[in-house]
């Protein structure tokens, strides 16, 4: 196949998974409620954003007094309007930008996955602030597989060790930021981190660095902006989304950063 076409294919296979977003959403299990929640501790499952810890086994209920929204149930979240083809639209952009800066590298296969994963993740953490375990959980499974094809292909057992090095750097970074703060940051991100940081890693250096420090200034900034005009509360804004994008902002810039600061 022509490299002309990778883009248009990649677009089209996102969009089309991603359209089928909906009925996934709409099996993912409710979560359950924790029976007898202890005063002061949270555990620490699958939640996402700044200043919450959620999980995919405790309900999105107030805490420890804090007025907090009742989580919208996944079935009512599928069902809403026009769903497939918004999704179809993000997730279609999303492959197109991966076929242009990938094209004909065996990876892209990877960063395809991770198209459609984001694109859903991203659409249920910024409605929940939940990061589900059923999709996060195989992701590992999947990238992992992705990646390790990827290096079969290309000869390139360093880039298959950095990506198991950029999951622990990029997911390590997070996990130590949820044990020093767990109310700031929810477990499903430091999951999600793992993820990303493979697909990063497998590209580069540059890459994880970038995408990294982009997701976190995407999430205090722009986050910052939609909690001054109360688009989202200030204490529990989800963090997934802006961690999605910054993976975009690393794919795009982490090779010329790389070059430009080791002056190659």
């Amino acid at each position: 196949m022509s490299t002309a076409l990778v883009p248009i294919v990649c677009a089209l296979v996102v969009a089309g998974l991603c359209a089928l977003g909906p009925g996934l959403i709409a099996r993912l299990p409710e979560p359950e409620p924790d029976p007898e929640p202890l005063s002061g501790v949270e555990p620490a499952e699958s939640g996402s954003g700044v200043a919450e810890v959620a999980v995919e086994h405790a309900p999105m209920t107030p805490m420890d007094g804090a007025d907090a929204p009742a989580k919208t149930l996944y079935v009512d979240l599928a069902a809403r309007p026009h769903l497939a083809v918004k999704l179809a639209i993000v997730g279609g952009l999303s492959g197109l930008l991966v076929g242009v800066e990938l094209r004909d590298e065996p990876i892209v296969g990877g960063w395809v996955f991770l198209a459609v994963i984001g694109t859903l993740l991203g659409y249920i953490d910024a409605q929940t602030r939940l990061i589900p375990y059923r999709i996060i959980a195989p992701s590992y499974v999947v990238v992992t597989a992705l990646v390790a094809v990827a290096a079969l292909i290309d000869g390139a057992s360093d880039d298959l060790v950095r990506a198991g090095l950029g999951w622990l750097a990029y997911g390590g970074f997070f996990f130590l930021m949820w044990l020093v703060y767990p109310r700031g940051l929810g477990y499903g991100d430091v999951r999600l981190a793992g993820v990303l940081g493979m697909a990063l890693g497998y590209l580069g250096w540059g890459q994880v660095v970038v995408g990294v420090y982009a997701g976190l200034l995407l999430g205090g900034v722009i986050g910052g902006v939609l909690a001054l005009v109360k688009i989202v509360d200030r204490k529990r804004y989800p963090f997934g989304p802006f961690m999605i994008a910054g993976a975009y902002v690393g794919l795009v810039w982490g090779g010329p950063f790389a070059h430009w600061y080791l002056g190659t």
